[in-house]
Parts: structure tokens; sequence; C-alpha cells
């Protein structure tokens, strides 16, 4: 698959999979400045099919490993980055604007950003549609937005998707599988329950923020913001 673009965001993605080298992510075949020759993913299966047919477990576990494979460190130089924070500028205006969850989605964001650790090459758009059957390959990440910051965010955006994508069936706001998907990601990636909360209502807050610039519905993230709320403030 060749992909070639002029966004400069776009090309950072290019240059982390590149850099990835197959680890998790779709083996890059050539890279060079604004193209970018892919593996096609030929498996036919789908993690929003399995997580809307009862199978969301399994999707879920198969996306945290997954990220644990993007993760993992490497000897060479990471390629130029997006930080994180530089992501999440757009909230702190919007929470001022709209108030309610975005405040304190910003509030907790500015926490999780000024104490930030475990520090990695975040794929940011981690979720069911960017993680594809390869085959005999196993399931790899495409599309990644080029970021760097605390590998917890990354984890995030499972808990929206695949509504964020497709809202029919409902299944990131049904809470009995928030709950039992905070379960797994806390087990498989490792993760401190309470801070993996505070990146959800964070990230919910941001892609919030998007949606509202852009004049889309907010309905699916808010409610996951609300159900993340309720974990933390029990």
């Amino acid at each position: 698959m060749l992909k070639i673009t002029g966004d400069a965001d776009e090309q950072a993605g290019n240059a982390l999979m590149a850099w990835w080298e197959g680890n998790g992510a779709a083996h890059t075949i050539a890279h060079e400045n604004e193209a970018i020759l892919l593996a096609r993913a030929t498996g036919s299966a789908s993690l929003s099919t399995m997580s809307r047919e009862g199978q969301d477990a399994e999707a879920c576990r198969i996306m945290c490993l997954t990220a644990n494979l993007l993760h993992t460190a490497r000897e060479r130089p990471l390629p130029q980055l997006t930080p994180l924070h530089e992501w999440f500028y757009p909230l702190k205006p919007a929470a001022r604007k709209y108030g309610d969850i975005l405040t304190r989605s910003a509030e907790i964001s500015e926490e999780l950003l000024s104490t930030s650790h475990d520090v990695v090459a975040l794929h940011g758009d981690l979720h069911h549609e960017n993680v594809l059957d390869f085959g005999a390959s196993g399931w790899l990440a495409i599309d990644p937005k080029g970021l760097k910051g605390e590998r917890g965010f990354d984890f995030a955006n499972i808990f929206t998707n695949p509504d964020l994508v497709n809202p029919l069936p409902r299944v990131a706001t049904v809470p009995d599988i928030f709950k039992q998907r905070l379960k797994i990601v806390t087990e498989i990636a490792g993760l401190d329950r309470v801070r993996l909360l505070k990146w959800i209502i964070a990230w919910c807050g941001l892609s919030t923020t998007w949606s509202l610039e852009s004049n889309e519905t907010v309905t699916i993230a808010l409610e996951v913001a609300k159900l993340a709320i309720a974990e933390l403030d029990q």
C-alpha cells in the first residue's frame, strides 16, 4: 500500500512506521520523505466486528498486546515526533468556552502532562480500525500520528471505540463493557488504574473538543468520560 502525503503530521507518522520496523506495526517496504510503501493487510478478521459480536474482551486484549509491542524500547534514535502536550493545546480554551466535563478534562490533562513518566513513541490513534489482521504476521497497527508522551495515553482511545467510528450498535458506552476493558487494560498494559482513568477523561475531553470545532456529534466521548469519572470518584 503506497501512501504519499504533504501533511507534516502524517509524514511524522510515516517516519514512525518505518522506525518500528514491523514490530507491532505493518511492515515498511520503503520510506522516503513524503512517501511510504507498506505491506497490505491480508487477513479477513476485524476488531470492530469482533467487538460488536460478543468478542470485545479479545479485541481489547489484541490492541493492548499490539500497543505493548509498539512501546517496547529500541536502541535506535527516535524520529522527530510531536510532544503530547502540544496535542492538548485546544482543550483548555474549549474548557473555558463550554465548561462542564471539559473543565474536569482540562484540569486532569494538565496534571497528567506535568507528571508524565514512561515516555515512549506513541501511536496516537490506536483503535479498532487501526489495528488490522495481517494473517500469518498477526495483528499490526497502521496510521500512527507520530507523537511522544506517556504510554498510558495510547490506551485511552480504545475506550471510545469502535463507537467513535460507527456508533451503532453501542459498545464503548455500555457500563459493563467499560469496566471489563478497564480490568483488561490495567492488567495487560501494567498501568495504574487511577492514572488510566484520568487519561481516559483527558482523551475524551480532547476528542470532544475536536468534534465541537468540527461541528460533529460529541455524545460518545462525553458518555465515556462520565463512566470514567464515576469510576474515578468512587
